[in-house]
């Protein structure tokens, strides 16, 4: 017969099979494995759970590829099998289906944040996208599953990527939270017509979700979209049992629920993770009992309402943010001199080394987030308290390492009803670096990604798309390292974090002027402010450790000279003093403001320094 999805979705609701995984994990295969090879080294194992389903008379199943991409396999030493894998994926499907069962090809994420968030492209992505889709095809699938996914730019990546290799139905799915928005926090109604708008068959929901949560979000796909809905929840949320995951629904409450799905109006249901043979089974008798109700009249379709779908707000004028973002915009010099968050909760030392900075007329205290990957008072919290009590701006370190997106989102719209508005976005150095190399990284977004996110925040959107009503009013910058080794791959970088609205840059501590001004030569195609790091040394030894351990870092030979005639004590102290004003003087025609640190807590050395910038340029 011919295998028509479309036609056979028109003429009936469709059952999709269940779990591909967790049936694997039942029959004994462990955690640890890559579940995609097994269609090489078990494959008996792999087409049994395939004709379980058909045995029970789902009309379509999905190929054990929902993995096979070249960057989760590559994870396993697996990358030159792509091609092997998910052609045998497809071919041990094809021959569990025989002529009346449909093989759906399984695409899941690619287990990496793509652009905005992340540094994969979007094009690059697609492309393995495709690399897999043409695979599938080649084995023989009747159609595609884009399924899981959370993020819209990667499941837009990955329709784009089907598309330009197949012709084939495509079915694209969203994974839910516990209150039936994406797991980015958009709703059915959003997500829903963004989907329907790639060149898909059908649109609808997975995984993640029992059939409880997902209810919600069917009832407002059907009514948001033209397309067939799509349904495939859990078996519940995993339990530990003796040390086991179970899935604990029943298969008779999967099928109520199926039922639901169908009186709803969705026109495909089936599984996911934790659902077996038995509840498959269980779904097909509710959809044969529910067949009367198909032809039901379709409820009238809704229009997302101009608040949830309207465009972006424009952002608050840079200058109205901050006096620091006013001085940049300006083209006043900003000072800003450096103060690390004590490991304790005593302020105390904090709060008098402010005052003298804020006496001085530094215009804003940078506060460093986990420096070195070391465990310190959030910056968030010691910069509340010192802009409260002493009056003082300061601009906050926001480091990516230790939180995910969201927690990202949370704590940065936290920071804005505290009333913070400067933020310098950094990605981090890995634990291994700091004191606690046993701690757990999460980089689950980069600088870039970040950066992507506060733009997007000014302009009144969250990471999921969402309007979030009254915009943030962020100035934000980024770090740059003029003195990296891979220069070309540093200046990618900066070009990226600013056309993702970075607007400013902060460098590292420069002490030769011509390596920066070769740098600064190079990026003159890009319209951002530059804050020069400037570091007064503190002894010959503190000069051989910029040099030798901080990376990117040049101290040339007179200078490490210069330092080492001094010896120690305040004579080297009053020597790079010297040093670092003649650094900043230097470069004071090629910058736009300064970052000044203050070694081992001394902040009137960087006062000193700072006495080196003209009042004509800072414009008081």
């Amino acid at each position: 017969m011919a295998r028509d999805f479309n036609k056979l979705v028109g003429d009936q609701v469709v059952v999709f099979d269940g779990a591909m995984g967790t049936r694997l994990y039942d029959l004994g295969v462990y955690l640890n494995r890559c579940f995609d090879e097994l269609n090489l080294s078990a494959s008996s194992l792999v087409e049994d759970v395939h004709r379980s389903y058909v045995d029970i008379g789902v009309d379509v199943i999905e190929t054990n590829t929902f993995g096979a991409n070249a960057i989760k396999l590559r994870k396993h030493g697996l990358g030159d099998k792509l091609d092997r894998i998910n052609e045998t994926g497809a071919l041990l499907a094809r021959e569990a289906a025989g002529e009346s069962v449909l093989v759906a090809g399984a695409i899941g994420p690619l287990g990496v944040r793509i652009e905005p968030w992340g540094p994969t492209a979007v094009e690059e992505a697609a492309e393995m996208f495709a690399a897999q889709a043409a695979a599938l095809e080649r084995g023989g699938v009747d159609l595609f599953s884009v399924e899981t996914f959370f993020d819209m730019p990667e499941i837009e990546a990955a329709v784009r990527g089907v598309r330009s290799v197949s012709k084939l139905p495509i079915v694209a799915q969203i994974t839910l939270e516990d209150d039936g928005t994406s797991l980015e926090g958009v709703s059915p109604e959003v997500f829903g017509p963004q989907l329907a708008a790639l060149p898909v068959d059908a649109v609808g929901v997975n995984c993640s979700v029992g059939p409880a949560a997902m209810m919600e979000a069917v009832e407002k796909l059907v009514v948001a979209v033209d397309l067939p809905v799509i349904a495939q929840p859990n078996a519940g949320k995993p339990r530990v049992v003796e040390n086991r995951n179970l899935y604990l629904c029943s298969p008779e409450y999967m099928a109520t629920f199926a039922a639901r799905f169908i009186a709803a109006g969705a026109r495909i249901v089936g599984g996911c993770c934790g659902t077996t043979p038995d509840h498959l089974a269980a779904i097909r008798r509710a959809v044969r009992a529910a067949a009367p109700m198909q032809a039901r009249t379709r409820p009238p379709r809704i229009e997302i309402p101009g608040d949830r779908a309207g465009k972006q707000t424009p952002a608050v004028p840079m200058a109205e943010r901050s006096r620091f973002a006013a001085r940049l915009a300006e083209g006043r010099f900003p000072v800003s001199v450096e103060m690390l968050p004590p490991r304790g909760v005593e302020l105390e030392k904090c709060f008098k080394g402010g005052a003298r900075l804020r006496d001085a007329g530094i215009d804003v205290i940078n506060i460093p987030d986990g420096p070195r990957a070391s465990a310190r008072v959030s910056p968030m919290a010691m910069a509340v308290r010192l802009e409260r009590e002493l009056g003082i701006e300061t601009l906050i370190h926001y480091c990516c390492r230790d939180r995910n997106l969201l927690g990202m989102q949370s704590d940065l719209l936290g920071a804005h009803i505290l009333g913070l508005r400067n933020v310098l976005i950094i990605t981090g150095d890995p634990p291994k670096l700091g004191d606690y190399p046993d701690a757990t990284a999460v980089f689950d977004v980069d600088s870039i990604g970040l950066t992507n996110m506060v733009q997007r925040l000014n302009h009144g959107v969250d990471v999921g798309g969402n309007l979030i009503g009254e915009t943030t009013s962020f100035c934000f910058g980024v770090g740059v390292n003029p003195g990296m080794l891979d220069l070309e791959r540093e200046i990618s970088r900066l070009e990226w974090k600013v056309e993702a609205g970075a607007e400013f840059a902060i460098s590292q501590p420069v002490f030769d002027v011509e390596q920066f001004l070769s740098f600064k030569e190079k990026i003159a195609h890009l319209d951002v402010p530059i804050l020069a790091g400037i570091w007064p040394l503190a002894s010959y030894n503190n000069a051989e450790f910029m040099n030798n351990e901080v990376p990117g870092v040049h101290v040339p030979d007179p200078i490490l000279e210069r330092m080492r005639k001094t010896g120690s004590g305040d004579s080297a102290r009053n020597e790079g003093i010297a040093i670092a004003r003649e650094m900043l003087v230097a470069l004071l025609p090629h910058i736009q403001g300064a970052q000044i640190a203050a070694p081992f807590g001394r902040y009137r050395t960087a006062v000193e320094v700072a006495r080196a910038v003209p009042e004509d340029r800072r414009g008081n």
